[in-house]
């Protein structure tokens, strides 16, 4: 039995001497080994939740459909930064590049006609917006078919003091006194030569707005320094961005310059019309288009009905293609109740409407159908867009309520139209042509 025991005794000191002696230190750097593995592994759990969740993200904000354009973008803009601010920014993000898109094709029905070109859509962004042509690929990106830079001046000019910008936003409206503040016209040539391709081949369709399906429009203004009656202004911008613009538009109707919409009177118009006809008509067909540019006249909603028939009779006789109806009105509807109602400009938005609509009305009853009028005034809906069709018009644009509802705006018309149009199981050309001809004046 001793000898068992130191049997037992040597051996347990044996496995004592030869089991492994774990120190502290040891202890804690397995300890430090298993808490940075699973520290490791939580850093790149965060990393990919943060890269998916940024990827989501970028997805979402660059869909011009998504909800925090309109209701949080937006307003957020508008309620920190005054109303001219607001609208710089808006230019900048759009022509960096780095702006929402409109990922959906447009539906068949809405396809629209405009003199001898095929537009994907019939709605537009109206001049005021990109004044001196920086987003015109950012815009278009957004869903428009027809897309209006301008007004731009021959020589650059500050336009009226600040400030100048005024939102109404119980009424939905805008009152602006910008008086065409313009870089000029070196600045915006210098950008529209630089968005043609290095090495651009001309087709049957190929559009000065380089993209299919929409056409670029420029719209000519006048430097507040140059002669009232003088349609030199106008001549020199025919010249100058002609080979640039699939239209250009003769800007006779902004309340901001002091006498111009004195050039809607008769003979100053007949004068107008033919000086920057014969301007067009000399023009080479465009390097970028192979055609001339087309001129449209775009008129103020405060004309007496004398006075739109006595401009329906000019455009008549005239060679101009089209009519925009209408610019910004100098009235002040009773309706009116925001505070900013009482400054001076031109007010736009929903209050305008039904006054551009009866001026439509009205000129369209005295042109003939082969004179297409663009509507333009208080239109943020599908259903304002189709009120425009039936009253003759035969594309829209919009404007103020682009500013109050954002980068959506141009798709959520569009889908509310088409809705509207598949209901009545008819389309947007249908509904133009109907109209046109039986409101428009009957040649003889």
């Amino acid at each position: 039995m001793a000898a068992t025991h130191l049997r037992t005794t040597g051996f347990r000191h044996v496995l004592r001497r030869q089991a492994p002696h774990h120190s502290p230190v040891f202890a804690r750097r397995l300890t430090t080994a298993s808490s940075s593995s699973q520290s490791s592994a939580r850093t790149a759990v965060y990393a990919t939740a943060f890269a998916a969740s940024v990827g989501l993200f970028a997805v979402y904000y660059y869909d011009a459909r998504s909800a925090i354009h309109r209701y949080v973008l937006t307003p957020v803009l508008r309620r920190t930064f005054d109303a001219e601010t607001g609208h710089k920014i808006a230019v900048k993000v759009l022509r960096s590049g780095l702006g929402p898109r409109d990922p959906v094709q447009d539906d068949e029905r809405l396809r629209s006609e405009f003199l001898g070109r095929e537009l994907s859509n019939p709605v537009g962004l109206a001049a005021g917006f990109d004044k001196d042509g920086e987003a015109i690929d950012g815009i278009l990106n957004l869903g428009f078919s027809w897309v209006e830079i301008g007004s731009v001046t021959p020589k650059p000019q500050p336009g009226n003091p600040k400030p100048r910008v005024f939102h109404l936003p119980d009424d939905a409206a805008l009152i602006n006194r910008y008086g065409f503040p313009s870089q000029g016209a070196a600045s915006m040539i210098s950008r529209l030569r630089a968005r043609i391709p290095k090495f651009h081949e001309t087709k049957d369709d190929t559009t000065a707005a380089l993209k299919p399906g929409s056409v670029l429009a420029i719209n000519l203004g006048k430097n507040k320094s140059s002669p009232v009656e003088s349609p030199d202004d106008f001549v020199t911008g025919v010249k100058t961005f002609g080979p640039y613009a699939d239209v250009l538009v003769v800007n006779v109707s902004s309340p901001n310059t002091p006498g111009l919409r004195g050039l809607q009177n008769r003979e100053l118009l007949e004068d107008l019309l033919t000086s920057v006809t014969k301007a067009r008509d000399e023009l080479e067909p465009s390097p970028i288009t192979a055609r001339r540019p087309r001129l449209v006249l775009k008129i103020a909603p405060d004309l007496e009905e004398s006075q739109i028939i006595d401009i329906a009779d000019l455009i008549r006789k005239s060679s101009i293609d089209g009519v925009i109806v209408s610019n910004t009105t100098i009235s002040r509807p009773a309706s009116l109740t925001d505070p900013n109602k009482s400054e001076m400009g031109g007010l736009s938005g929903a209050p305008l409407k039904p006054r551009a609509l009866q001026v439509l009305k009205t000129l369209r009853a005295h042109v003939p159908a082969s004179i297409p009028l663009i509507g333009c005034g208080g239109i943020s809906t599908g259903a304002d867009a189709l009120d425009y069709a039936r009253a003759g018009a035969s594309l829209i644009q919009v404007y103020t309520g682009f500013g109050y509802d954002g980068v959506g705006t141009c798709r959520r018309i569009k889908d509310e139209l088409e809705a509207l149009l598949r209901a009545e199981n008819t389309t947007w050309k249908a509904v133009v042509d109907e109209s046109v001809q039986k409101l428009s004046l009957t040649e003889p």
